[in-house]
């Protein structure tokens, strides 16, 4: 059940993506007490700020994918509050690229659209509403062709969902290059996996990255896996997933995750998002305080999003830190889907 939106102006090439982007990303060293009392020293990598519309990961993922479709439509997939789509949503817009955002449940076609989804419209995403169970099935060919065909998008150029293919993780490897040599453990938090499966290639020997799932389900490693063999042909770099600090699973924020998010951003002035961010965060405080990295250890944490602007906000501290934005913050939002 499609949603009609104008078409955009003619492409134009990626570099025309507004503001240049900002690479390599910041690193800023945060003083922790949690972490200086076990001797390990704490780095924020700040993938948040390299692009104001193509924040986080995002870039990394996406600008691989858009050169690849040399102007094509793009389609793609997520649930209603997907990080994902906007993100492509706002690179049509940027690009003068047509898109089409697949979104799962065709109940919230009759329904107003939420704030995210508003903001995919605004940039120009056509928005198609499917099933849950033909979303589910959307890998299988005879399925991803009725969808591409109802949606009117054949022959558009497909990026999954989470915009985790083998040109994403390829391009993911640039994250790890530029952190080589400057931490003994990299952590990201994983939706879908693509970043981790390109961060853990491009680091150097004797570093190793750690995945903090959000989801439920103990699948992460075999997708890690699967992607670096679709990206490289085997398994590269020394890598592990932790599925203990997925909270509940995505979208889930407990009350100790929150305070967490709340204290960690008074401690350094850091708007924390919730849904990533802030359970990697949490993951990394928690470990070293089990004593999981030996004195004279350096940890980096990649930031790969700010807090949701499409959502309603809650007062954020001034920062204390180098290079670091305003967004306003976010608060739960009531449907998941993944995107990192």
């Amino acid at each position: 059940m499609p949603r009609p939106n104008p078409s955009g102006p003619a492409p134009t090439p990626l570099t025309g993506a507004g503001a240049p982007p900002r690479l390599p990303s910041p690193l800023t060293e945060v003083d922790d007490e949690r972490f200086a009392r076990r001797g390990v020293r704490l780095f924020l990598k700040r993938d948040d700020l390299i692009h104001p519309d193509l924040v986080g990961n995002k870039w990394r993922k996406l600008a691989p994918n858009l050169a690849e479709a040399r102007g094509r439509a793009i389609v793609t997939f997520g649930g209603a509050y997907s990080n994902h789509l906007r993100a492509t949503a706002a690179a049509g817009r940027l690009l003068g690229v047509p898109t089409i955002g697949v979104v799962r449940g065709d109940e919230l076609a009759e329904q107003p659209l939420n704030r995210s989804l508003e903001r995919c419209a605004a940039d120009g995403m056509r928005l198609h509403f499917v099933d849950r169970s033909t979303y589910r099935s959307k890998r299988e060919p005879e399925v991803l062709a009725r969808v591409l065909a109802d949606a009117g998008a054949a022959g558009a150029y497909v990026v999954p969902e989470g915009g985790s293919n083998a040109l994403a993780v390829r391009g993911c490897t640039e994250l790890g290059r530029e952190l080589r040599g400057r931490a003994d453990v990299v952590a990201v938090a994983c939706g879908t996996g693509g970043t981790l499966a390109g961060l853990a290639a491009g680091l150097g020997d004797g570093q190793r990255a750690l995945g903090v799932a959000v989801l439920k389900g103990g699948f992460l490693t075999g997708d890690v896996e699967a992607l670096q063999t679709e990206a490289f042909g085997r398994r590269r770099g020394e890598w592990e997933v932790t599925d203990r600090f997925h909270g509940g699973g995505y979208a889930r924020v407990p009350t100790g995750l929150e305070a967490f998010a709340q204290e960690f951003e008074q401690r350094h002035g850091l708007p924390v998002e919730r849904l990533y961010v802030a359970k990697m965060l949490h993951a990394l405080t928690a470990l070293t305080e089990e004593g999981a990295f030996a004195p004279g250890t350096t940890v980096a944490a990649v930031v790969t999003g700010a807090p949701d602007p499409t959502e309603p906000s809650r007062p954020s501290q001034p920062s204390r830190l180098s290079d670091s934005p305003q967004p306003p913050q976010s608060s739960q939002p009531s449907q998941s889907s993944t995107s990192r």
